[in-house]
C-alpha cells in the first residue's frame, strides 16, 4: 500500500468529480505519494499544524496511471503517480489530524500497514 496526505475538502471533490487530481499534478506532472515507513516525516515536514487532512491508503495494483519511485532525497525513493488517482484504488481513508503541538505521529491503523509494503522500483 502507499499513501497520500490531502484535505477533505478535496477528497470530497474528487468524489463528486469521480478522479483525485492533486494541485501538483498540473504543477509538477504527478501526485507525490509516500510509503508506509515515510508518510509521517512526510506529514511532519509539509502539513505541520494543518488540521482537516484525510489520509488516502491506495493499492498501486489498482492504479490506472503510472506509478513511479523516484529518488528524492538521497538514497530515499519516493512513490510519484503520473496522472489523476482512479478512486477504485483508494481502499480506506483515515482521519489524519496533528496532535495539540501540530505534529503528527504513527497511529496504530497505519502501523498494521507496515507490512505490506510496496515493492521497490526505483526509476
Amino acid at each position: 500500500m502507499i499513501f497520500h496526505i490531502t484535505t477533505h475538502k478535496a477528497w470530497q471533490q474528487a468524489l463528486k468529480e469521480g478522479v483525485y487530481q492533486a494541485d501538483n499534478l498540473e504543477t509538477e506532472g504527478f501526485i507525490h505519494c509516500s510509503t508506509a515507513d515515510q508518510v509521517i516525516a512526510t506529514a511532519n515536514r509539509f502539513y505541520h499544524g494543518q488540521p482537516d487532512l484525510v489520509l488516502l491508503v491506495i493499492d498501486p495494483e489498482k492504479l490506472e496511471a503510472e506509478l513511479l519511485y523516484e529518488e528524492s532525497e538521497p538514497g530515499e525513493f519516493f512513490p510519484h503517480l503520473y496522472g489523476p488517482l482512479n478512486l477504485d484504488a483508494v481502499t480506506r481513508t483515515i482521519d489524519f489530524p496533528p496532535d495539540h503541538e501540530g505534529s503528527f505521529s504513527p497511529i496504530e491503523r497505519l502501523t498494521s500497514y507496515s507490512i505490506l509494503r510496496t515493492p521497490f522500483y526505483p526509476r
